[in-house]
């Protein structure tokens, strides 16, 4: 099959050691990043199997529409970047591994160095000492603190077992049944919203991104946190409302943010008000993106086309498109 791959940044997946099952297949491999229809179209218009890494590329009927020999798209994860009827109508096979009840260690990781790197202000640290200067700032330690998760998930389970690692108090803000869940592993739930926001020295939010969480953090609850706060986010950008952690960062309240997701991505040119800002720590949505996490990911991508290409498809969205090919 003639395979493509978009959005391989670091050029890192033809280095995998799963890329090997891709052998006697003709694959082309694209660093750079495209929107543009019109250019996306043109680079894959021979392609008959598409690999997507995560939600990097939008796939939408104007673009599926102009791909007449595009049979699989195999994906891994979520897909709300990608449009099923469209895929559907045309005859696209859409494969994702969804990988229930697995949570992202990566990200967790990435989240609570987040933390950590934010509360010790590291980063200005390494800075300072790089220019000559020698204990420039005065951080703040995590024991004894509270910590807030904010959707209680695979994720969020998993940054509630640190925070108590680290002698914090884990205080939750979720759906009844995730609170309910959560005190039966025994952390605390919050009285309210706002009491939530108020009571927390570090909040990090692990929810999904659909149209019920859009914005679900207002510009209302950032201004109830403390002064000495950080808010961290390395779930989807669109759960704070827009606009709002920037306006807040500039009042004070919270004192600080930490964020691997933009609402627009990627970033280039350093082009984003949260990066002219001394108390947000930013770093490029590498919350899964591990040598380990992307073996797994990809090894799994891979499988998905090669049962295709055998005729056993699987993990399969949209079963109606295997009679439409």
């Amino acid at each position: 099959m003639k395979i493509a791959i978009l959005d391989d940044y670091q050029d890192v997946v033809r280095r995998l050691d799963c890329y090997s099952k891709l052998q006697g297949h003709e694959v082309t491999v694209w660093n750079d990043h495209s929107k543009d229809v019109d250019v996306l179209a043109q680079r894959l218009k021979d392609t008959e199997a598409l690999v997507l890494i995560r939600e990097r590329t939008p796939v939408r009927a104007p673009l599926i529409e102009r791909l007449p020999k595009l049979k699989l798209i195999s994906h891994h994860s979520v897909y709300p970047h990608i449009d099923v009827e469209a895929c559907t109508r045309q005859g696209v096979v859409l494969c994702s591994n969804l990988h229930p009840g697995q949570p992202s260690y990566a990200t967790a990781e990435l989240t609570w160095g987040l933390i950590i790197a934010a509360m010790r202000h590291i980063p200005q640290e390494v800075a300072a000492l790089k220019a000559g200067r020698w204990q420039s700032t005065v951080g703040h330690g995590l024991r004894g603190k509270t910590l807030g998760v904010y959707g209680y998930g695979r994720i969020g389970a998993v940054i509630a077992g640190y925070g108590k690692a680290f002698g914090m108090k884990v205080l939750v803000w979720a759906r009844e049944a995730s609170l309910a869940r959560a005190r039966a592993d025994g952390y605390a739930a919050a009285r309210s919203k706002e009491a939530f926001f108020e009571e927390s020295d570090v909040i990090s939010l692990h929810l999904r991104l659909i149209a019920e969480t859009r914005g679900i953090v207002s510009a209302a609850d950032l201004a109830r946190m403390k002064p000495t706060a950080l808010i961290v986010n390395t779930s989807r950008a669109g759960l704070i409302e827009a606009g709002a952690l920037e306006k807040a960062l500039q009042l004070g309240r919270p004192g600080m943010a930490a964020v691997d997701v933009f609402e627009d991505e990627p970033v280039l040119g350093a082009n984003h008000p949260l990066l002219k800002l001394d108390n947000a720590l930013c770093t490029p949505h590498i919350g899964y993106v591990e040598r380990a996490g992307y073996e797994r990911i990809f090894s799994s991508i891979f499988d998905q086309i090669i049962a295709y290409a055998g005729g056993k498809p699987v993990n399969v969205i949209n079963p109606d498109a295997l009679t439409r090919g």
